[in-house]
């Protein structure tokens, strides 16, 4: 799924980065790779998010969290 589809309040992990690759270095020198997990803190109904990453919150446009492949973290 979209990482535009989550739902606020539950953990993800990321799976895939569909970005140019500025954009995808960005992110991943932010610590944002593969596996890494992350929590929706908010969300707008345009896809527009504030995530958590590593202990840091970091807002997101629509057009970066559409291209953010997620899968739901399983519960322990």
């Amino acid at each position: 799924m979209r990482l535009k589809e989550g739902t606020i309040g539950i953990e993800y992990i990321v799976s895939r980065l569909d970005l140019g690759m500025h954009l995808k270095d960005r992110l991943q020198s932010l610590g944002m790779i593969t596996g890494t997990q992350i929590e929706v803190i908010h969300k707008k109904k345009n896809g527009t998010m504030v995530i958590d990453l590593r202990g840091t919150r970091f807002a997101l446009g629509s057009h970066i969290t559409d291209k953010i492949e997620v899968t739901p973290c399983q519960e322990k």
